[in-house]
């Protein structure tokens, strides 16, 4: 007997072998069959959609949950657009802070753009009243801190005025107690929470246990504390940050330079939570203007910067592939995706591993040579359409006229064969699945300004990035991202089939329910 029988239902399976059914069938959380296959067999359940549009479960392939959750619990100075709105946010965070004079106090919401100017630390001290005050940058590359900060840091770590940007906040992080498990989990679930309601039923954690958002070294025990008490309400892939290797002395036959500890790699875990890539940073983002440029930002003479020596850079991304690892390296400038292309050849010369399905993060700006080469390797490109939206019109005019139509392509890459994956980085910015499909086929930023309009793709192939291409990149394409038998019964229900609405009416599409296991994941009950 059947678990469930969805009936009456626009299934679109994302399966070229049976693009469309009107019933499913689910036993023991996976799919039996569709159509006459499940319709006779008898079901404990049998739900009559009325028409409604059933998918596979989006795929947010990159995602910071723990960073969501928190900033979805701390004080936050956006929108502010004076500086004077932001220290009194400052100040009342301050006010309300736990512990006395030395406390640390977080804020979050910080953009530079919105002031038109960096904060400084002397501002900060105005309303700091003896605490730590660490105010951070929306874009995850930076934050600004006071002058009880700066005293604690290395005379040699650079700032601006108090502005620190990727390897220098990662210096002032580090001068923390790290989050503990219990407080990492309930930030998770409360954001894993939101995913669900937007449709999403698996996620790849971007980073953790080091590099810049890392927030313990014992990060991962808190989803395994969440997996042991039944409060991980979707699936979860981690990504170890590429500072957790150590240079380990295995078998040399083994081939590891280093290696988390056992020598854990990407697969290990079960169907809820695994590791999956190793997160390798190699430059900042545009936000911050430190994405790592061939050619000037426009109206300067600043290019970015990486995040270390080249090849200390390169050496990481070799060691991992060296070690088994799938590897997700954020590269968000042209420059940035040279020596990541770069690295990942030498490391196939080296070792060729021809599913390694190796994954660049971001590609916020590709110039027309590197497309080949993402072809050539095999690399897929994990993008967030939903930037071209909330920051294209700035990162338009930073880039210019020549390289805007660059930025986080679609065409593009599919042209080329390559694998083309959503994804949202929330919480830098909006984290919908279906708003982001909308923006891959609108190519429009928030004031209506086309971005790169010859990058748009179809609907259907936006859907693909959330579904077939998400499950790909994170290797569950043997267990998700299509409605076929055997795969995980994870679907989202819409209230209307994205194919057919006009586009700018995609975003808007209500996402009736969603199930993972063939449960609906928002009230634990079964559909």
């Amino acid at each position: 007997m059947l678990s469930s029988r969805l009936t009456n239902a626009n299934i679109i399976t994302m399966d070229p072998d049976r693009p469309f059914a009107r019933e499913l069938g689910i036993w023991r959380g996976r799919i039996v069959g569709l159509d006459e296959d499940v319709a006779s067999l008898p079901a404990r359940e049998v739900v009559d959609l009325q028409g409604a549009t059933v998918l596979p479960g989006f795929i947010d392939s990159h995602v910071h949950l723990a960073w969501t959750g928190l900033k979805q619990s701390t004080p936050s100075v956006a929108p502010c657009e004076r500086v004077e709105d932001v220290l009194a946010v400052v100040a009342e965070a301050v006010s309300r802070s736990a512990g006395g004079e030395g406390a640390w106090v977080d804020v979050m919401g910080y953009d530079q753009r919105a002031l038109g100017r960096h904060l400084t630390a002397a501002e900060l001290d105005t309303v700091s009243r003896g605490r730590k005050v660490f105010l951070m940058h929306d874009s995850g590359h930076g934050c600004v801190v006071n002058s009880a900060v700066l005293g604690l840091l290395p005379a040699e770590v650079p700032h601006q005025d108090g502005f620190l940007a990727e390897a220098a906040m990662t210096a002032a992080r580090r001068l923390r107690l790290p989050y503990g498990q219990a407080e990492i989990a309930d930030a998770v679930e409360r954001a894993a929470r939101t995913c669900l309601a937007e449709g999403v039923t698996a996620v790849a954690e971007a980073g953790i246990g080091g590099g810049l958002l890392g927030h313990s070294p014992v990060e991962l025990g808190a989803y395994q504390l969440l997996r042991d008490q039944g409060r991980l309400p979707l699936r979860v892939q981690l990504m170890p940050a590429g500072d957790t290797l150590r240079p380990r002395e295995a078998h040399r036959e083994d081939g590891f330079p280093r290696a988390l500890d056992l020598g854990m790699r990407t697969g290990f875990g079960d169907d809820w939570l695994s590791l999956g890539a190793l997160k390798i940073y190699t430059d900042g983002g545009m936000m911050a203007r430190t994405a790592a440029l061939t050619a000037p930002y426009a109206g300067t003479d600043h290019t970015g910067q990486l995040q270390d020596d080249p090849e200390r850079l390169t050496r990481l991304i070799v060691d991992g592939h060296l070690a088994g690892w799938q590897l997700a390296v954020h590269a968000i400038g042209d420059r940035a995706a040279d020596l990541a292309l770069d690295a990942l050849e030498q490391a196939q010369r080296l070792l060729p591993r021809p599913d390694a399905r190796h994954r660049i993060e971001h590609a916020g700006l590709i110039r027309p040579d590197q497309l080949p080469r993402f072809a050539r390797l095999g690399v897929s490109a994990v993008v967030q359409p939903t930037f071209l939206h909330s920051f294209g019109d700035d990162y338009a005019d930073v880039m210019g006229e020549e390289r805007a139509p660059w930025m986080y392509r679609g065409r593009g890459f599919l042209d080329h064969g390559v694998t083309l994956v959503g994804s949202s980085d929330r919480p830098v910015t909006d984290g919908a699945p279906l708003r982001a499909i909308q923006f891959m086929v609108e190519r429009a930023s928030a004031s209506g300004r086309p971005i790169g309009p010859d990058e748009a793709i179809t609907v259907e192939e936006a859907l693909r990035a959330y579904t077939v291409a998400g499950a790909y990149a994170c290797r569950w394409d043997d267990s998700a991202g299509s409605l076929a038998p055997g795969k995980r019964a994870d679907l989202v229900v819409l209230g209307d089939d994205p194919r057919y609405v006009d586009p700018s009416r995609i975003g808007a599409i209500e996402v009736v329910a969603t199930c993972v296991d063939g449960y609906e994941a928002t009230d634990e009950g079964k559909l």
